[in-house]
């Protein structure tokens, strides 16, 4: 860092995202992102935007919350498109917390939260998650601070019950809940109906994962007209224009072949099925995901040297130091013939350490 840095950013530690390496060809299975490609109906509108780039987007991005709160069956002041769910995230850190109402969310879990709060400058609380990795949600009850959850978590992929995740807001009734569902369309039960129950729940929602839409940018909020409003007035005061006019075109491309996402979505649910059937074989134990993921272990080999020997036989997979996790690796959902050469790889690093 320089010697002009500002004080409150000298501690600051960034978010490190997965590894995009380029010294050769990949099968990436480490940062969730979908294997299939936006369909041709999604992305035929994108090329008429080309021409009219000299203008600036619409800042209300009309069209595209109209058809998202279609869609979702909520009103379109119930909604609000960011640029990638990261953003209304860290709307929620700057709208919803100070130094006197803190955040709260579990010790395992997506790491941008800590890196948020620290960089508004909000004080935090981790809450340990169970040793079989599940929340128990009556340590969220009654918590005096803005509670933040994905759901289904990352990276364990456990999921909460649409149940559970009410009684979770029901029990912070001045506080706002952020319920981040990132993966939910793979196996999770949203809770954006309970918005209309309670106006202290805030449902964030990604085009990066379900969508195929990671490199475009867009995710959503979704909640009561007056937290949609309190976001409003923090991203008109940041970055009004904040999706871009061919990400707008694109979203809304996306949202008329919703078709062609349920039928992904069930291709990844059975590519992960697959792939959890062919792991256990292999000596592999892992968690109950709903997600677009798999968190595994295997039983006689380190988490560390799986990645490392996957990423020379040219797979890449995420691995996390932290001390109760370190011996599991994250491996995103790919096709089925990816997860094919991934459980080829592992048959092949087994053996060449039990030789």
């Amino acid at each position: 860092m320089s010697r002009f840095i500002s004080q409150k950013f000298e501690k600051l530690v960034p978010y490190t995202p997965g590894e995009q390496p380029q010294d050769k060809k990949y099968i990436k299975l480490n940062t969730n992102e979908s294997p299939f490609p936006p369909s041709d109906k999604a992305v035929s509108g994108v090329s008429d935007i080309f021409k009219r780039l000299m203008l600036y987007p619409d800042p209300e991005c009309t069209g595209l919350n109209e058809k998202f709160a279609k869609l979702i069956g909520v009103e379109k002041d119930e909604v609000m498109a960011v640029n990638g769910s990261d953003e209304i995230l860290n709307f929620a850190f700057s709208a919803f917390c100070d130094k006197e109402k803190t955040a709260v969310f579990p010790d395992i879990t997506y790491g941008f939260y800590e890196v948020f709060a620290d960089y508004n400058g909000v004080p935090y609380k981790k809450i340990p998650l169970g040793d079989d990795f599940k929340i128990n949600i009556s340590d969220y009850f009654n918590a005096n601070a803005t509670v933040f959850i994905a759901n289904p978590n990352a990276p364990t992929g456990i999921a909460l019950t649409l149940d559970e995740v009410e009684e979770i807001v029901k029990n912070n009734p001045d506080n706002v809940v952020v319920i981040d569902e990132a993966y939910v369309d793979f196996g999770g039960e949203s809770a954006v109906p309970l918005i209309h129950k309670y106006d202290n729940l805030l449902v964030t929602q990604t085009f990066s994962k379900s969508r195929s839409a990671a490199g475009a940018r867009l995710g959503f909020g979704i909640a009561c007209k007056s937290l949609i409003a309190d976001l409003n007035t923090v991203r008109f005061s940041t970055n009004p224009y904040n999706i871009n006019a061919m990400t707008m075109a694109l979203g809304e491309g996306i949202l008329d072949d919703e078709d062609y996402t349920r039928k992904n979505c069930k291709k990844i649910i059975e590519a992960r099925l697959f792939a959890e059937n062919e792991l256990k074989k292999l000596g592999f134990e892992m968690t109950n995901s709903s997600a677009n993921f798999i968190f595994a272990r295997h039983k006689n080999i380190s988490g560390e040297k799986i990645y490392k020997k996957l990423k020379e036989k040219g797979i890449l997979v995420r691995h996390f130091n932290g001390e109760r996790i370190k011996d599991f690796n994250r491996i995103t959902v790919g096709t089925k013939d990816e997860m094919t050469v991934l459980i080829g790889k592992l048959k092949e690093i087994i053996k060449e350490e039990f030789k």
